[in-house]
């Protein structure tokens, strides 16, 4: 399980990269795919705190973490849609 966390991971950064070297009118794809990636990592860290593979202390880092990465994705996507 923890294989497939880090992929996804890794697809969400190349998302970013992707996005960032992208021209604008491809960067919106990118973008909302990295944030379905974003959700997804999300499930799965969900999922291994119900399995009882990582501490509740720990999740709570992550999610902090996440929830920044999420803002900072809105906020680019949002900045798009406003040009």
């Amino acid at each position: 399980m923890g294989i497939s966390l880090e992929q996804t991971i890794l697809e969400l950064m190349e998302w970013l990269v992707m996005a960032k070297s992208a021209p604008k009118p491809l960067k919106a794809g990118y973008l909302t795919k990295a944030n379905s990636n974003l959700e997804v990592v999300r499930l799965k860290l969900r999922l291994f705190l119900e399995l009882g593979l990582v501490s509740e202390t720990r999740i709570f880092q992550l999610q902090t973490k996440l929830d920044e990465a999420g803002r900072m994705l809105g906020g680019w996507i949002k900045s798009l849609h406003n040009q």
